[in-house]
This record gives structure tokens, C-alpha cells and sequence, in this order.
């Protein structure tokens, strides 16, 4: 704000002076203070002050273990994924739904008994995380986590648990209880263990209580579910962001499941650094139904989100069920992705153009040689975590083409789609797909492979297959 700023003086007689010049000073000091405070520009965060400057990248349980994973297990695919998957940027490990659970019958139990802290704060089972007992609660974990370079992160549920409000527990930090704070009406509707929250400060005050205690256990990523779709829970979206800003620690916010509505972009772009642009997305190629989706299904909406992506925030496609998907996968049998290998390279190849966040679904530990090369890549893995302007230039029942440059602006990544259930044939100029120039420079990316100079593209596609090329002018 600019502006001039006018101190008026009172007459002041020498007696009075000695007794009003400590208030005086002071309070020229307080408006002095608050002109400068408003004249200077708010500081722009820039990459390296930002949560999730680039699409996160890392893996999740639900795909594999549903509600059962205990600590011997994450340890497990912690040490795995720091071995094999670190190297490539990969980053988050995440322990999906069912943590506090004091013990698991697997995902279809109908009969569960949550742990909980005298303040009705979910706090990790000590049957399935040892490391958890005595109050500990996941800091032993994230401290092993930290402890190999990479971060952490848990899932969570919006509200507050009914048990707490059953025994009206305290809301820690705060006067308020439980019963102060809930909604009894704003139910989950496929997850009924918790009630909603008011959004009045005893809402935000328990809000405030969990951010602190994941604080405390120096957590780094949260998964919050039946937040951003059915319905779109704008006042937990805004309250549980505000809770997590005032521990001061820097904690990745995504929010689930989808579909996230469109129009609430720049709400999400305020709070969250992640949403889901659908329901759940598992091992099938194309759905009829809300739940699963397919990879096909995500082509429409990730065309439509493109042009939204930003450093920072991120809409999310879902993560990848990849290679074995068990023990005790979060839907369905313990089984081998159903998607061909064609189709999981298409899934990884739109994930990448559209910059998705990347969250591998699929066992560790069991993963074939196929599966470790689809995640190791680098080239396609520069794609997601530098490109920039992606988007869909062609779009048909048969081919979707998209184009994006590298960060650096030295040339352009294109990926063609055959979408069809028959191999296609697809033959493009360089100006139909809006280059200038008559002959370029291929890398296949895929293949990892120089093709040399070409004046046209001209390939031929099997069903649900792709293609990605870097391509510079000549």
C-alpha cells in the first residue's frame, strides 16, 4: 500500500514532556511498523520455499495392503524403495488407511476397534507398530524414514472419531470437547467410523489438535479422505490447512478421493498442494461405472485439467496399480495387474505428460523387472517432474495426441495414444501438430533410443498402445 503518512505533535509543556515521550515514541514506533508492514510486497514463494514444487512421487499401501499393513511390512518396502527407487527422485513413502486399527481382519472386517488418545485423537495400533508404544506414536517410524532420505506420510479420514464423541472426550489445546465440536449429520458416506466437523472454532480447534500431534511426530504428507468429492467439504478443506500451517512444519496436503469439481480450483490452489480428479483408478482399461475407473477414463479429464497444473498444486490421477497387486490389495484378490503391458505403459506415459503425481500402488518387494524399468525411466520420469506447457492438441474415438516442452525450452515431448481396441496407424506433419520446421530430431523415449532425423511422424500403434518422443529441430 503507498501512500503518505501525516504524524500530527501536540503541544507539550515541559513538565508533561518527561512523562508523555516514552507513549509518544512508542506509539510512532507502532504506526511507523504497520506503514512498512503494508508498503512491502508479500514474498513470492519460489521452488525451493514451496511444498511439492514438482509432482510428488512416491508409494502408497492401499494398492497392495489395504487396511493390513503393519510395521515389519512398511519397513520392508521402506528399505526397498530407498534402494531401488530413491536413486530416480523418488521420495514418499505413505501408510494408506487402517493404521489405527487395533487389530486388522482384513479389509472386509465389519467389526473394528480403533486406537485412540485421551484426547480422541487417532494414534498408531502398538499391535501392528511396536514402535509406536508408550505414547510414541509414528515418530520412531518417520524417524527411520528420515533416516534413509526419504519422507513420510499417513492417511487419514475428515471429522473426528465417534468413539471420542461417544465418551465426549477433550479437545487438546483447547476448552472445548468433543460433542462441542461435532456434526453428527456430515457422515462419510462409504467410511461411517467418524462424524463431521462444525466449521466453528471447535471444529478448527480439533483440527488444530491432530495437526499438532502429526507435528509432533514430524510427519511430511497427508492423505485426507472423503474430503474432496461426495461432497466437496470446503470448510474441512480449509480448516485442516490452517491447522497444519500453524505447526510450522512443512507437511504436503492431498486431498481424496475424486472427482474434485473444477470449479473449485483456486480454493484447492490455496489449501492443498494435491486432489484427486477421480474416483479410484484400478488395474482395468475402461469403466462403465463410478467405481473403479479405468486408464481410458482419464484421458477426458486429464485434458480438461492441464491447463490448471501449477507449481505447487498438483491434480492427482490416482495412483498406479502396477506389478503384483497383494497381499491384500485394497479391491479385489491378491493378483498381477490386469493391465497389459501396453496399457501400463500408456497409464505411465498420460500420468507423465499430464504431470501427475506419481504414487506407485503395487508390492514393492514382489515387483518384476518390467514393473522396476516402467518406475526407473529417466527420461519419461524428466517428463512429469520438468515439463511444461502439456496439454492434448488431438483428440478422436481411435488417437490422443499431447505435446509439453522440456523446462529448458530445447524442443518438445509428444506422446501418441492409440485409445482404440485395434492397432492404428497414425501419420502426422509437423505443422498438424502446431511445430515449425520441416525435419527433427527423435528419441524415443521409451526405448531409450536415438531414431535420427525425421520430417514426419508415421507409427503404427497396437491396442491401447503408445509412443513418447523427445523431439528437437534440426
Amino acid at each position: 500500500m503507498r501512500g503518505r503518512l501525516t504524524v500530527y505533535y501536540n503541544a507539550v509543556t515541559p513538565a508533561a514532556s518527561k512523562a508523555k515521550s516514552s507513549s509518544l515514541f512508542r506509539f510512532l514506533e507502532i504506526i511507523l511498523a504497520v506503514c512498512v508492514a503494508f508498503a512491502m510486497p508479500a514474498s513470492p514463494q519460489t521452488k525451493e520455499t514451496m511444498l511439492a514444487p514438482r509432482p510428488p512421487m512416491g508409494w502408497n499401501s492401499w494398492d497392495s495392503y489395504g487396511t493390513t499393513i503393519d510395521e515389519p511390512q512398511f519397513r520392508a518396502a521402506t528399505d526397498w524403495f530407498a534402494q531401488r527407487l530413491k536413486p530416480y527422485g523418488w521420495e514418499y513413502v505413505v501408510i494408506d488407511e487402517g493404521w489405527t486399527l487395533d487389530s486388522s481382519a482384513g479389509n472386509a472386517s465389519k467389526i473394528r476397534v480403533y486406537t485412540l488418545d485421551k484426547y480422541g485423537r487417532y494414534i498408531p495400533a502398538p499391535s501392528r507398530f511396536p514402535s509406536a508404544a508408550g505414547d510414541a506414536g509414528f515418530k520412531p517410524l518417520a524417524d527411520y524414514v528420515h533416516s534413509l532420505g526419504l519422507k513420510f506420510g499417513f492417511h487419514i479420514l475428515r471429522g473426528l472419531p465417534k468413539q471420542a464423541v461417544d465418551k465426549n472426550l477433550p479437545i487438546a489445546g483447547s476448552a472445548y470437547s468433543a460433542k462441542d465440536a461435532v456434526d453428527a449429520v456430515a457422515i462419510c458416506p462409504w467410511n461411517a467410523d467418524n462424524y463431521g466437523l462444525k466449521d466453528s472454532p471447535a471444529g478448527q480447534a480439533y483440527y488444530d489438535s491432530i495437526a499438532t500431534l502429526y507435528a509432533s511426530w514430524d510427519v511430511d504428507f497427508i492423505k485426507v479422505d472423503c474430503i474432496s468429492s461426495r461432497p466437496y467439504a470446503g470448510a474441512d478443506i480449509r480448516m485442516l490447512s490452517t491447522a497444519l500451517k500453524k505447526t510450522g512444519r512443512p507437511i504436503v496436503l492431498s486431498l481424496s478421493p475424486g472427482a474434485a469439481p473444477i470449479e473449485k480450483v483456486d480454493e484447492m490452489r490455496q489449501y492443498a498442494q494435491m486432489w484427486r480428479i477421480s474416483d479410484d483408478v484400478w488395474d482395468v482399461w475402461r469403466s462403465d461405472t463410478d467405481f473403479p475407473q479405468g486408464v481410458w477414463n482419464q484421458f477426458a479429464r486429464t485434458a480438461q485439467w492441464a491447463p490448471l497444473t501449477e507449481p505447487g498444486h498438483w491434480p492427482d490421477a490416482d495412483m498406479l496399480p502396477l506389478g503384483h497387486l497383494g497381499p491384500s490389495p485394497g479391491w479385489g484378490q491378491p493378483r498381477n495387474s490386469r493391465l497389459t503391458h501396453d496399457e501400463q505403459r500408456t497409464m505411465f506415459t498420460l500420468w507423465s505428460m499430464f504431470r501427475s503425481p506419481l504414487i506407485m500402488g503395487g508390492d514393492l518387494l514382489t515387483s518384476d523387472d518390467w514393473t522396476i524399468g516402467l518406475l526407473t525411466n529417466l527420461d519419461v520420469l524428466a517428463v512429469d517432474q520438468h515439463s511444461t506447457g502439456e496439454h492434448a492438441i488431438i483428440t478422436t474415438d481411435q488417437t490422443v495426441v499431447w505435446i509439453s516442452r522440456p523446462e529448458n525450452g530445447n524442443g518438445n515431448y509428444l506422446a501418441i495414444f492409440n485409445i482404440s481396441d485395434s492397432p492404428q496407424t497414425s501419420y502426422y506433419s509437423w505443422s498438424a501438430l502446431n511445430l515449425k520446421g520441416t525435419s527433427f530430431k527423435l528419441r524415443d523415449l521409451w526405448e531409450q533410443k536415438e531414431l535420427g532425423i525425421a520430417k514426419e511422424i508415421n507409427v503404427t500403434l497396437p491396442p491401447h498402445g503408445c509412443v513418447l518422443y523427445r523431439i528437437q529441430k534440426q
